[in-house]
């Protein structure tokens, strides 16, 4: 098959090859563009291709990358330029090698530009020593680690400056300090100007199938973008194939005011990013920063606030995430991924402090197709809860007509951070979730599970709304005293007692009295006779009964009676029970509940 031979190319227009040579000690320079290659690059010795001014390569591979050569791809990202913070990373290229395929990772692959070709070695710290450097690039190798199929903590395994992360592993790695004023393409951005610092990476491009291992019960696997262009993040977490994995995102975002090393200071916390579908959005929830004791438990103390959004649907080069499994298996990382799409701050944005980018070009495509198609609006709206006036945990509810009442896949994102002291959920199958998707049901109730561990006090309003009906009411339903409370238009303000919630709480439509609007007083009596220890119901119309259901101040069920027959009266012994506040729900056939506050007061109890 003939291949292309480019001797030097100052600048490509969009082209579009078959397959590349570069021969020997020959360099091919791409400016602000996207090359295409329907199949393999080979790279000569010496051979250099050079991706600027936000270009990039897409390849068409089917299959197993068939790339070859021990020259390299050279191509810039920025990530922190902070010291203490990490970003989570994946490579876009690994070792050169002259046989086919995709290759290892290390960050001795990592160089300064100092111009818009030539670049020095960056110097890397041994373990130990903590402090980036800017100029000359000083990398802490003591922060490189890579996380595989892990369920706590101490599964992180360092990799300082091994060349051991496999394609499609993700690793972090933090900043530097200082600043580096070369301007290597002459754009008027510098390397790092105290904001963001610039990496080249140059090795073999990465291409094709690239496969990651996950594991079950939710088990954490660090990954990322692997190519050297956009990945269309939707397409690789929605893909048929890859139903190891959950289908949602996460992305550490750590507080850039603690300047720290210590564990015990650390403010982080994961968001998360739902795709809902290919052509949407995606739904995205910041993190609550979070803190650390140096033992690796979660310190009580967390401090205010939640991260900023992030846009993620376009996935920019480098850009690492954390994905959750479903079963031990595999996901896969295809080109049909992959897109030519520039970092905007709208649609694709890397996880570091935001900078302008008003000078790159919004000529953004899906390959060479043309622009992406719109997104599908995806109805949702946000609801953020201040706890204890410390830090806010935010939770995303979206309208999707696809969505089940149960966990769904691509859409519904479980909370990453359950070892918060204080949190709100979305309880869903007895799990906790920060993005919930449903179909819209006027009469239907959300539920919250809110765990306390401390005497803590709660606010709940909603801080945002997108393409969601502006007329339709938004409540919070409190099962303690049956009240119902806007949390559109204003915060409602709770003190709550140590335990775990999942009844109490609930988003509701409509704020109808459950057991007074449908049915009158007179109908259905309940009340608790304490000298007896016995809960009373009396039901002088006949009503039909499914079940009761007793629940303490806690949401926990204490007791439940079910296939009730048509009675004018019942009785259910409260013998057994310690004195408090209780609630009591009965169900009839048409699914009416009604409610009552009781007060068991049982001597010894």
């Amino acid at each position: 098959m003939k291949k292309t031979l480019l001797l030097i190319s100052i600048l490509f227009s969009l082209q579009s090859f078959s397959q590349i040579y570069v021969g020997s000690n020959t360099p091919v320079y791409v400016k602000n563009q996207v090359l295409y290659v329907g199949q393999d690059i080979n790279l000569a010795s010496n051979s250099i291709l050079y991706l600027r001014n936000n270009s990039q390569l897409v390849q068409g591979t089917t299959s197993t990358s068939a790339n070859t050569g021990t020259g390299v791809l050279s191509l810039y990202q920025e990530g922190s330029s902070d010291n203490f913070d990490y970003n989570y990373w994946c490579s876009p290229v690994g070792n050169t090698a002259v046989s086919t395929g995709n290759n290892n990772f290390g960050i001795t692959l990592l160089y300064q530009p100092t111009t818009a070709i030539a670049s020095a070695g960056a110097t890397i710290l041994p373990i130990g020593s903590y402090n980036g450097i800017a100029n000359p690039l000083t990398i802490a190798s003591h922060w490189i680690y890579k996380l595989t199929n892990a369920n706590n903590y101490s599964q992180w395994v360092q990799v300082g400056t091994s060349t051991m992360i496999a394609p499609g592993e993700g690793f972090t790695m933090k900043g530097t300090s200082g600043s580096d004023s070369a301007d290597p393409e002459g754009t008027g951005i510098v390397n790092n100007p105290g904001s963001a610092q610039r990496y080249d990476f140059r090795g073999k491009p990465n291409d094709g199938n690239i496969t990651v291992t996950v594991g079950s019960n939710n088990a954490a696997t660090l990954t990322g973008n692997p190519y050297p262009s956009a990945l269309h993040l939707n397409a690789f977490l929605l893909d048929p194939t890859n139903t190891a994995a959950t289908g949602i995102a996460y992305f550490w975002q750590q507080d850039k005011n603690v300047n720290s090393h210590y564990l015990s200071a650390y403010r982080g916390g994961y968001a998360a990013y739902s795709p809902i579908d290919l052509a949407s959005n995606g739904i995205y929830t910041a993190a609550t920063f979070r803190s650390y004791n140096s033992d690796g438990s979660v310190n009580n103390n967390p401090p205010a606030g939640t991260s900023p959004i992030v846009a993620r649907k376009y996935l920019p080069i480098g850009q690492g995430f954390i994905i959750n499994g479903t079963s031990n298996g595999t996901v896969t990382f295809r080109n049909s991924h992959r897109v030519f799409y520039r970092e905007d701050n709208i649609l694709s944005q890397f996880e570091k402090p935001s900078k302008n980018l008003s000078s790159k070009s919004n000529n953004n495509t899906d390959l060479e197709d043309g622009p992406p198609p719109p997104p599908s609006p995806v109805p949702y709206f946000k609801l953020n809860t201040i706890i204890n006036n410390e830090f806010t945990r935010q939770l995303a509810l979206a309208f999707v007509s696809t969505a089940t009442d149960g966990v769904d896949r691509g859409i519904d994102a479980r909370n990453m951070d359950e070892s918060l002291p204080n949190d709100v959920s979305f309880w869903i199958e007895n799990g906790n979730y920060v993005i919930q998707g449903v179909t819209f049901d006027l009469n239907k109730k959300i539920p919250l599970s809110v765990k306390v561990t401390t005497n803590t006090t709660f606010k709940f309003y909603i801080s945002e709304i997108s393409d969601f009906d502006n007329s339709q009411p938004i409540y919070l339903y409190d099962l303690l005293d049956n009240s119902y409370h806007d949390i559109k238009n204003a915060k409602y303000e709770v003190a709550v007692a140590p335990g775990t919630y999942s009844e109490r709480f609930k988003i509701s439509f409509t704020n109808k009295t459950l057991g007074t609007d449908e049915i009158s007083k007179t109908d259905f009596l309940i009340a608790q006779d304490n000298k007896n220890q016995v809960l009373k119901a009396l039901n002088p119309n006949n009503l039909i009964i499914k079940s009761f259901t007793l629940y303490d101040i806690l949401g926990k069920k204490v007791l439940a009676k079910n296939n009730l027959a048509v009675d004018q009266s019942y009785n259910f012994s409260t013998s057994g029970l310690s004195s408090g506040i209780y609630i009591a729900v009965f169900l009839t056939d048409d699914n009416t509940k009604i409610t009552q506050k009781i007060i068991i007061s049982n001597s010894g109890k």
